[in-house]
């Protein structure tokens, strides 16, 4: 079992930025849809995290620009790092590797969501906060 279950905690996960709340507490709801799917919902709920995912990051970097964040090219390099392999599992998901896939979803997704919503998100949210409206 994940020691980073797919569940909202509000005390350790809001941030205090609603848009940026919103789109975690929707990852962190599909991400636990896709552990409890069956094998035939499976591939179509990853594809929808996939699109969820694409869009959190497409919004959280127009975010960083309009805020002229300085952290921003090392934020968003980690997006697409983290886009890239979902993109690729969902390549290889439809080449019928469900067991990897649904792996990656329970242990590594949970557990890189944790790290990066307290150190990136969380040094963006303190960024926005400081700099003011």
């Amino acid at each position: 079992m994940s020691k980073h279950p797919a569940q909202w905690d509000e005390a350790r996960h809001t941030l205090g930025v609603g848009e940026m709340d919103d789109a975690h507490r929707e990852f962190i709801t599909q991400v636990a849809a896709l552990i409890a799917a069956s094998d035939a919902e499976f591939p179509a709920l990853f594809q929808a995290l996939v699109t969820h995912t694409r869009e959190h990051f497409m919004a959280e970097g127009r975010l960083m620009r309009e805020a002229k964040y300085q952290g921003l090219g090392v934020h968003e390099g980690e997006h697409h790092r983290v886009l890239g392999e979902l993109q690729q599992l969902n390549r290889t998901l439809k080449r019928g590797h469900l067991p990897l896939v649904r792996a990656y979803v329970k242990e590594g997704l949970p557990e890189w969501f944790d790290t990066h919503l307290a150190m990136m998100d969380g040094a963006l949210v303190m960024f926005l906060k400081k700099r003011g409206p």
